[in-house]
């Protein structure tokens, strides 16, 4: 698939390593904004269903993945600058839709507070805003693990867990992957853990109330850490806010099966070629 790389010049004078995908028969374009410990190589199936829609936009935080060779001399990096670093890349590449998964979503929601008036929707998959008692588990033992730079552990828990519905060839991938990370990677996902752990729940739905874009949240039914009724907490304080529960599916829906991928499909598109804003109501949908 064709894309134009670019180096870019961000937030604190990071440099963020760029893909464009064009598409000539559209002037839309969504930007992508992965989990904690992923690249942006982990949309390979995300762009299949929306190459064909949008000019797509993907990027690796300058700790990680392409972007980290030209970042040799960094600080631990914050929700808060990643939030930053995203407004700076929507306005670069005048993004009017945001696709946030997981952990990334936490800088997503922070960047869509700011009102960033180019933006017309935005999808939130796989999050929520409890930290329930599977969740705090997981960020337990991931602290023990990182802190200890224990990188059999690292690999073996984020595939115990999270991506326990995982297929055997993306857990292979995931492990080999998360396992081989630079240490300085692991300090900064240990200072995310922290981060997210001591999250002021209120505080932070206070900052979603502030969020005046059409939200898609998209959960897995079997996502034991992000579960669909968690993440219809989001409902009392997003007032332009629906909800999609992918049937038969953890926290990597499309990753998971073909079927899932296919319903995750489905709702993406349902949502953003809908003509108008969606208004005050919110809406569940059961996929699958």
């Amino acid at each position: 698939m064709y894309a134009e790389k670019a180096l870019i010049r961000v937030h604190r004078d990071l440099k963020v390593h760029t893909c464009f995908y064009p598409n000539p028969h559209t002037a839309a374009t969504i930007i992508l904004v992965n989990g904690s410990l992923a690249t942006s190589v982990s949309f390979n199936a995300s762009l299949k269903y929306l190459t064909p829609i949008f000019n797509v936009v993907t990027y690796d935080q300058p700790y990680q993945g392409q972007s980290r060779v030209h970042n040799r001399q960094l600080p631990l990096i914050g929700k808060e600058d990643e939030a930053l670093i995203l407004l700076e890349l929507i306005e670069h590449f005048r993004a009017d839709h945001l696709l946030a998964f997981s952990w990334g979503s936490v800088a997503a929601l922070l960047a869509l507070a700011q009102r960033p008036a180019r933006i017309n929707k935005a999808i939130i998959s796989s999050f929520s805003p409890i930290l329930n008692s599977p969740m705090l588990d997981y960020l337990s033992n991931a602290r023990a693990a990182l802190g200890a730079c224990d990188r059999q552990a690292i690999g073996n828990l984020i595939n115990d867990t999270i991506g326990e519905h995982l297929p055997p060839l993306f857990k292979r991938c995931n492990f080999r992957h998360v396992s081989t990370l630079e240490e300085f990677e692991y300090a900064q996902m240990l200072f995310h853990i922290r981060q997210v752990a001591s999250l002021d729940r209120d505080r932070f739905m206070g900052c979603v109330g502030n969020i005046d874009t059409p939200l898609l949240f998209i959960n897995g039914e079997l996502d034991r850490y992000t579960s669909p009724d968690d993440a219809l907490r989001f409902s009392r304080m997003a007032p332009q806010s629906e909800f999609a529960t992918i049937r038969h599916t953890g926290h990597f829906l499309e990753l998971e099966h073909k079927t899932a991928w296919q319903d995750v499909k489905q709702v993406v598109e349902r949502f953003v070629l809908r003509d108008g804003a969606m208004g005050n109501e919110q809406k569940m949908a059961m996929v699958g």
